[in-house]
């Protein structure tokens, strides 16, 4: 039986990874500081497994990592760990450099030491995973895709702290050896996504009649990335990809965000009208756009499918109609997060 650390694991994308790597049979190490992103409720259906193991601690620990590392003797780490939020880390940058930075560094120095600890094949096969973004890439013009060459030119604080702790992978490797592997995703919806985001946002907000914020002109453009398939992409990074090497993992499914938000509003529109006849689409309202907004981003995923064998499972369609009939069949999980601080307010601004 593998043994996995993850570390964020109770965060969007983590969690859906550890929900799947329990399916399959892995036990897992869940080490989760539970900030405002991280959601325990999300993780409930494990609490009576024993291959789960939920700890609550900050990556930025030392004493705790040497200790979950020497206990619990992981064959990888996945690194999700991470503020994630653009807008939030327009307001404040510098939690954003102490975890993804600073919490990095810690989390790749323990790692470091517990590997060098390994003998045999235990030390040939282990690896450590860092999950990061395209957004390290800045923003691309009308046509082109980011592919693993391309040069890193972060714009928000956030994308710039993701850049930081890329590199610091790399680096780790290059100077110790550690059998690194550092996958850049574009953007992910999907299930138990907190919701601050675009598609979780506006799929709440509809419900309820709100007016449904747009940056901008709502022209800017994101390859959209089906949670399940990101994490099946890492699964498979970590079973075959190549030490030291980095892969795009993306969805083929680039969209305009206003396109976004008019495919949320025909969805519910279809599957629950609003009491006064409205189309949600009138509910569509412009608003200044975010400092610092890419206009479009786009990701080259073919070295994953060529070398490892990877495909997305799910069409844009096909996934955003899933995740709204998730959002849907899941309301009360949703209103336990917002009787938290978040109360779908504009951040950021």
């Amino acid at each position: 039986m593998k043994t996995l650390l993850v570390t964020g694991g109770a965060g969007f994308i983590g969690a859906n990874f550890v929900l799947q790597a329990i399916a399959d049979g892995l036990r897992v190490i869940n080490l989760d500081k539970l900030t405002y992103a991280g959601n325990p409720d999300t993780l409930s259906s494990l609490q009576s497994n024993n291959r789960h193991v939920f700890v609550q601690g900050d990556i930025g620990d030392r004493t705790l990592l040497a200790k979950l590392l020497a206990a619990h003797r992981p064959d990888a780490v996945i690194n999700f760990a991470a503020e994630s939020h653009v807008d939030r880390s327009i307001d404040g940058p510098g939690e954003f450099v102490q975890t993804n930075v600073v919490g990095t560094l810690a989390l790749l120095e323990s790692s470091r030491d517990y590997w060098r600890s390994l003998e045999g094949a235990a030390r040939d096969e282990f690896r450590f995973l860092h999950v990061s973004t395209d957004e390290v890439y800045g923003s691309l013009g009308a046509e082109g895709s980011f592919t693993e060459q391309t040069a890193y030119a972060p714009n928000s604080p956030y994308s710039a702290s993701k850049a930081a702790s890329d590199h610091l992978v790399r680096a780790f490797h290059h100077t110790y050896g550690l059998p690194t592997l550092t996958t850049n995703c574009s953007n992910n919806y999907g299930p138990y996504q907190f919701p601050e985001k675009l598609i979780p946002l506006v799929i709440q907000k509809a419900l309820v009649g709100e007016p449904l914020p747009v940056y901008g002109d709502g022209l800017n453009i994101r390859d959209w990335l089906y949670v399940g398939d990101h994490c099946s992409a890492i699964r498979r990074v970590l079973e075959a990809g190549r030490v030291a090497e980095t892969y795009n993992v993306g969805g083929n499914a680039e969209r305009e965000n206003i396109v976004v938000v008019k495919t949320i509003c025909g969805l519910l529109d279809t599957r629950q009208p609003l009491a006064d006849g409205r189309t949600r689409e009138s509910l569509i309202t412009y608003v200044k756009d975010r400092p610092g907004h890419d206009r479009r981003y786009a990701i080259d995923s073919s070295k994953l499918q060529n070398e490892l064998g990877w495909r997305p499972s799910q069409t844009f369609d096909s996934g955003m109609a899933q995740t709204v009939d998730w959002y849907l069949e899941h309301q009360p999980w949703v209103q336990r997060v917002l009787d938290g601080s978040y109360r779908m307010e504009r951040l950021g601004s």
